[in-house]
């Protein structure tokens, strides 16, 4: 019996498990995503920039504030922090509908804007291809059309991309007392 060198026992180790090595997967084309947070409002599916979203939470037990307009629901005490609590449906002219268990509060923060806006349901993370994006569409209701900068078609429906930062902006939403 012959007595290889170590060297040679290596290539032939290698040479081996190369011969039973699986192949690499083959190229695969990859997609750019966009990614937000799903909810539903007002029988509409949206879609937030997770940038513009800083926290999601069931609605928390909240204290009536008298003097505001009807869609602001009160204040609550979010781990010692004061947070307002708005109903996005109300707000837009509808109603909440669906479960009161199943309704959720989208928490944004942006410069001294801090508020809780409560939604029918949440569809949690939303990875949509930026292939499907499009316009805004025309036919909204005049009341979300200022929220909407875009829109991803897919098969089984669309997804509205709700733009916060408009939210923050519009004059009536920063005018909360009550008129």
């Amino acid at each position: 019996m012959q007595s290889q060198s170590p060297y040679l026992a290596l290539v032939e180790i290698a040479r081996r498990a190369k011969a039973q090595a699986a192949g690499l997967p083959g190229r695969q084309e990859v997609k750019p995503y966009w990614t937000g947070i799903g909810f539903s409002l007002l029988g509409h599916r949206f879609v937030a920039s997770m940038d513009e979203v800083v926290e999601l939470l069931e609605v928390p037990q909240y204290t009536f504030i008298p003097g505001v307009q009807s869609w602001v629901r009160g204040v609550a005490n979010v781990r010692g922090r004061l947070l307002p609590l708005f109903d996005l449906a109300a707000f837009f002219g509808g109603h909440l509908s669906g479960p009161r268990q199943r309704r959720r509060v989208l928490v944004i923060e942006h410069d001294k804007t801090y508020a809780g806006l409560i939604v029918d349901e949440l569809h949690g993370m939303q990875h949509l291809a930026l292939e499907y994006a499009k316009d805004a569409p025309g036919d909204l209701l005049e009341p979300f059309a200022p929220m909407v900068n875009g829109q991803f078609v897919l098969q089984q429906g669309r997804w509205l991309v709700f733009d916060m930062q408009a939210l923050i902006g519009d004059f009536q939403f920063t005018d909360a007392a009550a008129h």
